[in-house]
């Protein structure tokens, strides 16, 4: 028996969040989990680096489980893929320490925000973006950006992943990028709320367009009994892209 670590990617709008949840509903733990029992998983269940909430997106989610495997790890991401449905799939596998778990041994996440400039509907972008109009001031957003960096509470932009747990978490970057048509927020740190990119990006294109609110914005960053009262942006945009150890 090996202990091992997949990096997985995923579509997630047509699931319920990762986190298996009643079996009638689809997740990305159900989902993973069976095709895991299909090549000899005995597990109750598998280690996650998070859960990521129902329709965001992952190009490097990292789980790990114990298995008894007689094959190559190329082998092993090869017999999971053809077990898995089309919106998942395993870019890699590797043996791991015995106590590796990917949620407390990281050092970090990153993750994307994909922004699409457009005054009407596009079907097929949207499923990946988060579609707005007018167009933000992008110097404005990337001046305010600056201040996110640091360790600071943020508990007026998410919540405690456990109950009466801290809301302090170190950003170690973050950036806006212009693109041909639209925009992606980029932020590594070392943990994240619940819902704490999502809350960022609307607070930040709020302030985009209407730059009288920068101070607003910085005293929600300096006063965590605060709480950012706008909407949460959507999931379709979010993606997680790295976990790193």
């Amino acid at each position: 028996m090996e202990t091992y670590k997949s990096i997985i990617a995923y579509d997630g709008t047509d699931f319920k969040g990762f986190q298996r949840q009643a079996e009638v509903l689809r997740t990305i733990q159900g989902e993973f989990e069976g095709g895991l029992k299909r090549i000899g998983w005995k597990e109750e269940s598998i280690k996650a680096a998070g859960r990521t909430d129902a329709g965001v997106h992952a190009r490097g989610q990292v789980v790990s489980y114990v298995l008894d495997w007689r094959s190559q790890e190329i082998n092993l991401t090869k017999a999971l893929n053809a077990n898995l449905p089309a919106d998942i799939a395993v870019r890699d596998t590797e043996k791991a320490p015995a106590h590796f778990h990917p949620r407390y041994s990281a050092r970090s996440r990153f993750y994307r925000y994909a922004i699409l400039f457009a005054k009407n509907r596009d079907p097929l972008r949207e499923r990946y973006s988060w579609r707005i109009w007018p167009i933000p001031s992008f110097e404005t957003m990337t001046e305010i950006t600056d201040w996110i960096i640091g360790r600071h509470d943020f508990g007026a932009f998410g919540n405690a992943l456990a109950e009466g747990g801290h809301t302090v978490r170190e950003v170690y970057r973050a950036r806006w990028i212009q693109t041909m048509d639209g925009m992606i927020f980029e932020i590594e740190a070392n943990a994240f709320l619940y819902r704490m990119v999502r809350r960022l990006v609307a607070a930040m294109l709020e302030v985009g367009r209407q730059p009288d609110r920068k101070e607003e914005f910085r005293e929600l960053i300096r006063d965590s009994s605060r709480r950012w009262e706008g909407r949460i942006a959507p999931a379709s945009g979010l993606c997680l892209e790295m976990v790193t150890y």
